[in-house]
């Protein structure tokens, strides 16, 4: 108990969101000091990295045969043990502002549909990029802990985690996951639906980086009071050319409907298992949005037109569980029981 006491005061703890679109890092005392895209790109001479983050996102689709860029992580779980290793020690010695001998303790977000094996790869993988110990905490927990959401009391709190590999729904009472439902559809999956809606219709080829500017600026859910269009450019399908084509909102709704559609089914699924008790606290406090996803255009809307419930979006949806992470570092002793029981080897 002394030595911890004397490690946590010489080391620089930190919290890592290992998302499957970006990877946001919370230090002790300093707060968020790290915000990067989870990409890395390699270079296939020397295998060495060449740059991690969004200088690796910017080469994504303009990237020669000698370097190679990876996403390690698919679906919100490591891909790429490897690579996600690398990343980490990467982000780990950043973190700190200057290196110091005793190695940091270091909290990792997962989905809550982790399974075992999962759990000792994110571990491994922390371990092995220097940490002195690791440990886990849900997804879920972490953004509803974000939302300032009472999680210790009683009561019945349903959280939307949308982030770009899962979506994560759980209602969490007394500290604890009651029911959750993780599904594999996320930001990527919307980014993929508009490629090739717009390959179907327009006979546009499309990268995954312009499809994500698209649904940002005009994607939505529900009906917008003013639609709104954009050009796009690709290249044509047909004769291969370069091809400017101007798209609509309506359009890249319809292209995105099967996964809000897959969000909303997943709520509903939730409330098969949900214990009639906690069903009447979450219909009187309704469902609070977090993670990059809630920032659609209109879901709120949407998900309260069919599931009849208050539904809220955290105002700073992005970091929400970043900041649930932070404030667990900052107070272990008293969140204790948050966290991720330990992992069997």
């Amino acid at each position: 108990m002394f030595w911890d006491k004397v490690f946590t005061s010489f080391s620089n703890d930190i919290a890592i969101d290992l998302g499957t679109a970006n990877t946001l890092v919370y230090r002790k005392g300093f707060g968020t000091v790290i915000d990067e895209p989870s990409v890395v790109a390699i270079s296939n001479d020397s295998n060495k990295i060449i740059a991690i983050g969004s200088a690796a996102k910017d080469m994504l689709g303009k990237n020669p045969t000698e370097v190679r860029i990876i996403k390690p992580l698919k679906d919100g779980v490591i891909a790429d043990f490897q690579v996600t290793e690398l990343m980490l020690r990467n982000l780990i010695l950043r973190a700190q502002k200057k290196r110091l001998l005793i190695k940091p303790r270091v909290l990792v977000c997962v989905p809550s549909g982790i399974t075992e094996v999962e759990k000792r790869a994110v571990r491994d993988s922390a371990l092995h990029a220097g940490a002195r110990e690791v440990h886990l905490i849900s997804e879920p927990v972490a953004a509803a802990i974000g939302a300032d959401l009472p999680i210790h009391k009683p009561q019945g709190n349903l959280v939307m985690d949308i982030g770009g590999g899962t979506t994560e729904i759980a209602i969490i009472s007394l500290s604890h996951i009651v029911v959750h439902n993780s599904i594999r559809v996320g930001g990527d999956k919307m980014d993929e639906a508009v490629v090739d809606f717009l390959r179907k219709k327009n006979n546009i080829s499309v990268g995954i980086q312009t499809a994500e500017r698209i649904k940002m600026q005009i994607g939505s859910a529900y009906p917008l009071e003013n639609e709104l269009k954009m050009e796009v450019r690709g290249r044509d399908i047909i004769n291969g050319y370069p091809i400017t084509i101007e798209v609509n909102s309506t359009e890249i709704r319809d292209a995105l409907s099967e996964s809000v559609e897959a969000m909303i089914d997943a709520v509903k699924r939730l409330f098969e298992n949900t214990a009639p008790e906690l069903a009447a606290d979450i219909a009187e406090r309704g469902l609070i949005l977090t993670g990059g996803g809630a920032n659609l255009k209109g879901l709120d809307k949407r998900i309260q037109e069919t599931v009849d419930l208050p539904v809220h979006v955290f105002p700073e949806s992005l970091t929400c569980v970043l900041r649930g992470c932070g404030l667990v570092l900052d107070n272990m002793d008293e969140y204790q029981e948050v966290l991720i029981k330990k992992i069997n080897d």
